[in-house]
Parts: C-alpha cells; structure tokens; sequence
C-alpha cells in the first residue's frame, strides 16, 4: 500500500515510514520542483521513497 502511496505522494509515503525530518526536507523540495519542471523531478522522488520503505521493512525484519 506504501509503495502505490509513494506514486502520488513521496512525501507522505515518506513521514508513514516514520522519517520525519525526511519527509519535511522533502516536501519542501518536492513541491516546488514538481511546480517549476512540470513533474520531470517526480520519479527522483518515487525513488527515494521506495528504498526508505524498503529499508524501514528490512529493520522491522531484522528486529
């Protein structure tokens, strides 16, 4: 569910992993790019969010 949140809203995706700060930085760099570029930016995003989330499944496996 994560991964598809992570299409649409980086950010978001990012503060349900429980990286605060990330997300904020985040957002705050996210929306003017997506403003500015028309989205060419999104996908560095998407990215980003995907392995925090892969990580964050890893630590609670590891646990």
């Amino acid at each position: 569910m994560n991964y598809v949140l992570a299409l649409f809203l980086p950010p978001l995706s990012i503060l349900l992993t429980g990286r605060i700060f990330v997300s904020i930085i985040v957002f705050l760099i996210w929306v003017p790019a997506i403003l500015i570029s028309g989205g060419l930016g999104h996908p560095i995003f998407i990215l980003l969010a995907w392995l925090l989330i892969y990580q964050a499944r890893e630590d609670r496996r590891s646990r």
